[in-house]
């Protein structure tokens, strides 16, 4: 069982920029394939970035695409998720997953992942 914990959530002005970060307590970290999702008020938690366990593929919201990355360093047990170009319509909770499964590819479906974090805040003014 692995603990999610993310970081680097805030306020940013539109078009900005900002960087979350998720680490794992699990060090056997590259067995998951990892995952951001987010939840603003009233919606459903959504997709916004997926990883494999090596990184060699990587798969985006179409909302988001162009404008975020997400990265990993298994050596630092760290998922990463590079904002850029942010907009309102990003504000909301951003969430880190993980999924242990043995499948490969990246999955868009919450239900696939078994762990996640607490979230972080992100807000996108205008």
């Amino acid at each position: 069982q692995v603990q999610l914990v993310e970081s680097g959530g805030g306020l940013v002005q539109a078009g900005g920029s900002l960087r979350l970060s998720c680490h794992a307590s699990e060090r056997a970290f590259s067995r998951y394939r990892m995952g951001w999702f987010r939840q603003a008020p009233g919606n459903e938690r959504g997709f916004v970035a997926g990883i494999t366990r090596s990184g060699g593929i990587t798969y985006y919201a179409k909302s988001v695409k162009g404008r975020f990355t997400i990265s990993r360093d298994n050596a630092k047990n760290t998922v990463y998720l590079q904002m850029n170009s942010l907009k309102p319509e990003d504000t909301a909770v951003y969430y880190c997953a993980a999924d242990d499964s043995t499948l490969g590819g990246v999955t868009t479906n919450r239900n696939d992942y078994d762990y996640w974090g607490q979230g972080t805040q992100v807000t996108v003014s205008s």
